[in-house]
């Protein structure tokens, strides 16, 4: 059992909790992910470790309110138990070597881009950190992003906050300004394949961070796999990071929809059952 200690709402159903879990933040590096289960009955979702104190043996984990299981997460209070977290999970990200790196979140997934932003940072590299959201209210972590890199941009869809516009505009002036070793793209999937596209004609290695859907983490179940250079990987135990330039966006975006009407028919047991 692993016990929520803090939590806060950082956007309109994006909410940020600490949980105590000693083993898991001793492990933990920038990059890899935890698989939790919310109670006996509840299904495993990845996440990202957005954040963790070794010292103190917590871990933050940072989620958006999109599926029955997010949202039961949501309801959680401090004091509240998590019944299962296994990790850390995945690959973790090679910080070291890289002179100046850009790095993309949208949405939600500036969560998952902080730990690289901040590992990157520590690790001595020119970090250029750039995030959009639909609108001002949605933008998170805009402080923290702040401290560990040296230049941050913020863009909204609508323009109520920073550039009106999209992540790809600023990043299409980097491009044609700064040299550039390494870009990092978190977030929307149409995000990542625009991003990796962009970068493409300059060969500038592009990396981005899987969301497929995930089962098991251990590369049994093959429920996460992805196609890459043409061939069959795993994002639980290959990934999540991959060349972006070899990804098979298309076939992603697809298998996301797999399960949209299971999930529909959770909500209405769950609005039955109230």
């Amino acid at each position: 059992m692993f016990e929520i200690l803090e939590k806060e709402v950082l956007a309109p159903g994006i909410k940020k909790i600490t949980v105590k879990a000693p083993l898991i933040a001793q492990k933990t590096k920038p990059g890899n992910f935890i698989i939790l289960r919310v109670n006996d009955e509840g299904e495993r979702i990845p996440l990202t470790v957005a954040d963790y104190e070794r010292e103190t043996g917590i871990i933050t984990i940072i989620f958006q309110e999109v599926g029955y299981t997010t949202e039961l997460l949501g309801s959680l209070e401090v004091g509240d138990y998590i019944k299962d977290i296994v990790g850390p999970l995945g690959h973790h990200l090679e910080l070291e070597g890289y002179q100046r790196v850009v790095c993309l979140g949208g949405g939600s997934g500036t969560a998952l881009l902080y730990p690289k932003v901040k590992g990157f940072y520590e690790a001595g590299a020119e970090v250029i950190a750039i995030t959009g959201a639909r609108t001002k209210e949605l933008i998170i972590l805009e402080e923290e992003l702040a401290e560990v890199s040296n230049k941050l941009y913020i863009t909204t869809d609508d323009g109520t906050y920073g550039h009106h516009g999209f992540v790809t505009d600023i990043l299409k002036d980097v491009l044609e300004t700064e040299e550039v070793d390494l870009v990092v793209a978190i977030g929307p999937v149409p995000m990542m394949k625009a991003v990796s596209e962009m970068t493409r004609p300059y060969e500038i290695k592009t990396i981005v961070s899987l969301n497929s859907l995930m089962v098991d983490g251990t590369g049994m179940c093959g429920g996460c796999r992805v196609t890459v250079g043409g061939e069959t990987k795993f994002t639980c135990v290959d990934g999540p990071a991959f060349d972006g330039h070899q990804v098979d966006f298309d076939e992603l975006m697809n298998r996301l929809t797999y399960y949209q009407e299971e999930e529909h028919q959770c909500r209405l047991a769950k609005e039955v059952n109230k």
